[in-house]
C-alpha cells in the first residue's frame, strides 16, 4: 500500500459520516480529486465523462445516486460534515468533523496532484 493511499485511508476514517436522503445527489457534481483516489474508482469513456459534465453532473451519479459511495473521494465525503460544505438537506452527523481533520484533507488536497472527476 503506498503512501498516499494510506494517508488517504486515515482521512476518510476520521470523517464523521451521517446517512444521506436515500436517491439525493444536491451536492454531486464535477470535483477534482487526488489521482490515487482516481485509481479506485471505475474508469469511465470520454463519451461519458462529456455527457456528466454537459449537465454539471459527477460522472458516477447514477439514477439513484452515487454508484461508488463506498470509494467516493475525501471531497465528497465533507459535504454535511463541515459548515463550509453544508448538506442542502440539512442532514449531518451528530458531531461535526474536527476543524484540524478538515485542514489536513485541505493541505492533502492542495499538495497532491488533483484530476477532474
Amino acid at each position: 500500500m503506498s503512501c498516499n493511499s494510506q494517508k488517504v485511508n486515515a482521512l476518510r476514517r476520521q470523517i464523521p459520516s451521517f446517512e444521506c436522503v436515500p436517491g439525493c445527489h444536491d451536492c454531486c457534481g464535477p470535483v477534482t480529486t487526488s489521482t490515487e483516489e482516481m485509481s479506485r474508482l471505475p474508469r469511465k469513456t470520454a463519451a461519458e465523462q462529456e455527457a456528466a459534465m454537459d449537465e454539471l453532473n459527477c460522472v458516477h451519479l447514477g439514477p439513484n445516486g452515487c454508484t461508488v459511495y463506498d470509494e467516493r473521494p475525501l471531497i465528497c465525503r465533507l459535504f454535511g460534515t463541515t459548515p463550509s460544505l453544508p448538506c442542502p438537506n440539512n442532514r449531518g452527523p451528530v458531531e461535526l468533523i474536527h476543524p484540524r481533520v478538515e485542514k489536513q484533507i485541505h493541505e492533502y488536497m492542495a499538495t497532491t496532484r488533483q484530476v477532474l472527476v
